[in-house]
């Protein structure tokens, strides 16, 4: 008498079981990526968005670089008391041009989606060299180097060329000018230029 294919002989036969789940997350994937990929709200920038120009991408990479990302998410849910306290939801056009998105999970820290222009920009440094100074119960770190770091002017141009290649609109002209902006310019000065950024197309 002929075996039944059984469910105890998918679970009990690590190859079979490893080859069917690999096969439904793959299917389930291309049900789920494909038809997104087609979609003009996914794809295509809301009005007015531009690409970073040169010192808000300094100012990124910093961002970056100090872990801000680990405590501060960039991604309002479309929830009553998120959109209440940070403001209108976050929407994947809004995102097109950024590499890596910065959406984060973790809340240490507000989350900074809408952050640009709430502050003044002399806020931001004194936030940033001592924050208990305008938030007493705050727990982030200070970071003083930033007044003392000048902006990477060396790769700059090599960064927006690498971007270009993966589709963002940078012209000639935006990477031929990158350097002449960074010029004295603080790491200070780039990461609360890049702050007053997020945000500002859809307040």
């Amino acid at each position: 008498m002929k075996k039944k294919f059984t469910h105890e002989k998918i679970e009990t036969n690590n190859f079979l079981m490893i080859v069917l789940i690999f096969l439904v997350v793959s299917i389930a994937g291309i049900i789920e990526i494909i038809p997104l990929s087609k979609q003009k709200t996914l794809n295509e920038p809301i009005k007015n968005l531009r690409p970073y120009d040169a010192l808000a991408l300094e100012g990124r990479d910093i961002y970056i670089r100090e872990g801000c990302v680990s405590c501060h998410s960039q991604m309002v849910r479309p929830f009553r008391a998120e959109t209440l306290r940070y403001g209108k939801y976050s929407l994947a056009s809004e995102f097109v041009y950024d590499r890596p998105f910065l959406w984060g999970s973790k809340r240490t820290g507000p989350d900074l989606a809408r952050v640009g222009k709430r502050y003044s920009d002399a806020w931001h440094r004194i936030h940033l060299l001592n924050p208990r100074e305008v938030v007493p119960e705050s727990i982030m770190p200070s970071y003083p180097w930033l007044e003392d770091n000048m902006a990477s002017v060396e790769t700059i141009k090599r960064r927006m060329h690498a971007l270009k290649i993966m589709g963002v609109p940078y012209s000639d002209d935006d990477i031929e000018n990158a350097e002449a902006m960074l010029l004295n310019k603080t790491e200070m000065e780039a990461l609360i230029y890049y702050l007053q950024t997020l945000g500002i197309h859809r307040k």
